[in-house]
């Protein structure tokens, strides 16, 4: 086993996560391999200019979500991407950065705002944030709340 690989902690195809910056903890993420982009489920997404820059506002979740607050972000545009979903269609997005905890591990994220209200979980955490950070045992889940 190559060095690499020890390092790798071991998560499953859900686990819980949090989102430091933003105060909110113990949110449920699937762990999706296929995916490339990670996505947070918001509502009410609109782009704005301040100062000359793009940012976006949005609303965390929704008020059908156990944790939803009503709380309004605001935030510097990161990049816009058309991202193909899982059922085919495509639909432009914007990203956005913020830090994510899962495990002990903080890393840096880049979020496509979307719809997910039709998902099962509000987060989708996709390859490029795992790798090189976790690998995934999808027989397992929620190996985070040991």
């Amino acid at each position: 086993m190559s060095r690499d690989k020890r390092r790798l902690a071991t998560i499953g195809r859900l686990e819980s996560i949090d989102f430091p910056e933003w105060e909110i903890a113990n949110i449920d993420a699937k762990i999706d391999t296929g995916a490339y982009t990670s996505s947070l489920h918001c509502h009410r997404i609109e782009s704005f200019d301040k100062d000359g820059k793009p940012y976006v506002r949005f609303n965390l979740l929704d008020p059908s979500h156990e944790i939803y607050n009503d709380k309004l972000f605001k935030l510097p545009v990161y990049a816009t991407k058309t991202i193909k979903s899982s059922n085919g269609t495509t639909e432009k997005r914007f990203i956005i950065k913020t830090v994510i905890r899962i495990l002990d591990r903080e890393l840096q994220a880049e979020l496509s705002l979307t719809n997910r209200s039709e998902m099962r979980y509000p987060v989708l955490i996709g390859r490029k944030l795992i790798s090189g950070h976790f690998m995934v045992d999808p027989s397992k889940k929620y190996l985070t709340k040991k």
